[in-house]
């Protein structure tokens, strides 16, 4: 198969040709403008590719029911001139090949299942933590809909009693992205993440606000592997402090070998570094040529 695949986000969209096996042939970046300058760019790029099918893993929110009129939407972004825009729609038209649509995070929690950290689990979570905190899951190798789709980074979390952040998210204040993104970490100490390495402080107040969404993963969705990246994730030292304070919020309810022995191997970064995205957008591609 010679497959098309985009991984599209708020600044830029990678377009890369690949196949079945996850191979990548080849890719380019384009700046994220507005569609009537992006869209050409990139059509172009797909057409000059003769590509048999196109995966889309898309910055969202976005429309994934099929049956709506508004299927393929790019529906209420705060990137406003794509807010309402049919991405799915104008490279159908352009293009005339089948077209696999989702996320870009459940993008991401796919190249992980079907290639990654998560190859072979049954279910698996991958969160990417930065300039907002997106969620996606996989369900028996298939992105998780339902009503929309996955919005956990926008859980509610407890307030750290010595937090006074008001909270970054417009909607929630302090809900997981208020409280744990990177322009929450910003917007509280004055200066990004990156140059906040050696404050342990910063990093104990992370992790208790990650972990506390860790647990709620595990005791509700049960995966079998746990997937943490995104710009504020390359804070390495954040990994052990994330698995010790989710185990003990747990505090021994969840009995599996997984949560009791081997937190090193569940809660991970993923096994393709910054690939899992256009590589999940590959295989939408191949969901969607076999379908």
């Amino acid at each position: 198969m010679r497959l098309g695949a985009l991984e599209a986000g708020g600044t830029k969209m990678v377009c890369a040709v690949g196949d079945e096996n996850g191979n990548i042939e080849k890719r380019i970046s384009i700046p994220t403008e507005d569609p009537a300058v992006t869209m050409p760019k990139m059509i172009e790029f797909f057409q000059s590719e003769d590509v048999e099918a196109l995966g889309i893993a898309c910055f969202g929110p976005v429309d994934l029911d099929t049956a709506s009129p508004s299927y393929g939407c790019i529906t209420s972004t705060p990137k406003t001139p794509w807010r309402d825009y049919n991405i799915v729609r104008a490279f159908k038209d352009a293009l005339s090949v089948p077209i696999g649509f989702d996320t870009d995070v459940n993008g991401a929690a796919l190249g992980e299942t079907v290639w990654g950290a998560a190859k072979g689990a049954e279910s698996a979570v991958y969160i990417t933590i930065g300039t907002g905190i997106g969620v996606g899951i996989c369900i028996n190798g298939k992105p998780l809909h339902g009503m929309v789709h996955p919005e956990a980074g926008h859980i509610l979390v407890r307030r750290h009693p010595d937090d006074t952040y008001k909270g970054h998210c417009p909607y929630h204040h302090d809900c997981l992205e208020g409280l744990a993104s990177g322009p929450a970490i910003e917007d509280r100490y004055g200066q990004r993440a990156a140059e906040l390495a050696g404050r342990d402080d910063v990093w104990e107040l992370e992790a208790c606000y990650i972990a506390q969404a860790l647990a709620v993963y595990i005791l509700t969705l049960s995966p079998n592997k746990i997937i943490l990246w995104g710009g504020v994730m390359h804070q390495e030292q954040l990994f052990p402090l994330v698995r010790q304070k989710t185990a003990g919020l747990l505090n021994g309810y969840i009995q599996a070998r997984e949560i009791v022995n081997d937190m090193e191997q569940y809660i991970v970064p993923p096994a393709l570094g910054d690939d899992p995205g256009i590589k999940g957008a590959l295989y939408l591609g191949v969901l969607a040529l076999r379908s």
